[in-house]
Formats: C-alpha cells, structure tokens, sequence
C-alpha cells in the first residue's frame, strides 16, 4: 500500500468523523504493507479527551500485533499530530509517520516542535509531510466552516 493510498483510508475516517460531529482526523497504521490499525477521532463519541486518531490506530495495532513496540510499523495521519499523539509515537517506537495537513497552531512534529527528532527522546523517527495536503485541509476547512454556520458553540 503507497502513503497516498493509505492517506485515501485515513480521509475516509476523517470524513466518518466528521459525519459523527468529531474533529475530522483519521489515520491508519501499516505494518509490511497492510493495516492492522485504525481511528478516527472520538473525543466527543467517547467523552475521552485521549481519544484521538492516532492513539486509536496505535491501539488497534498493538493488539493486532500482539506487542507494544511498533516497529516496523508505519502511522499515517491526516492532520499533524498534538504533543499527546507525537509522545505516544515516540514511546511506541513507531518507525515512520506520515502527515498530510499542518497544524500550525497545535503540531508537534515540525509546527510548534518537532518530537519526532528530538534529541532528548530515546526514539527518532522519519516525518513524510504533505501527502494528499490540500484533501485533508480541505476536510477541515469544511467542518469547521459548517460549525461557524451553524454557531455550534462547543467547536466553532
């Protein structure tokens, strides 16, 4: 599976998401080529503030696996993780990520710092920026226009 096509899955979650009144972010985790985890954010759903994508897919596949330590294991992710999300890469030993849209105001691997390659971690791993950026801006540039729209208070 390339990054773009998993990218295509991860998009299909956000917009599951999306439909389900969340913050539209989907990701997929690949180990040899195939997925063995997904998430879509469920914070609301859930009423979990942990529940974000990537954190779902890191979960699915750990239990897929059998293990904790993910290597081998590629993460892919339509928005730029949190500093939640990106701690939680570094201490599964993630690989590889790969990123489709900024997050300018909350990313932390590269925006407003760069987990990924910090020094200080015991785990650095590879970032794959902007693959099928424009579609996952585009997904929440939507949400977030609908919500202004309709003055949803809680997330506009």
């Amino acid at each position: 599976m390339t990054d773009a096509e998993a990218m295509e899955e991860a998009l299909a979650l956000a917009r599951e998401a999306s439909a389900a009144g969340e913050v539209p972010v989907g990701a997929v985790a690949l180990f040899e080529g195939r997925v063995v985890g997904r998430g879509r954010n469920r914070r609301e759903e859930d009423r979990d503030p942990s529940a974000h994508a990537e954190l779902l897919a890191v979960r699915e596949a750990a239990r897929t696996l059998g293990r904790w330590r993910l290597s081998g294991v590629t993460v892919v992710v339509t928005l730029e993780p949190c500093a939640m999300c990106a701690g939680a890469l570094v201490l599964a030993r993630v690989d590889r990520l790969v990123v489709g849209a900024a997050d300018p105001k909350a990313g932390a691997v590269g925006s407003l710092m760069d987990l990924s390659r910090d020094p200080r971690l015991n785990h650095r791993f590879p970032v794959e920026r902007g693959v099928l950026a424009e579609a996952c801006g585009a997904v929440l540039k939507d949400f977030f226009r609908a919500r202004r729209l309709g003055s949803d208070p809680e997330i506009g």
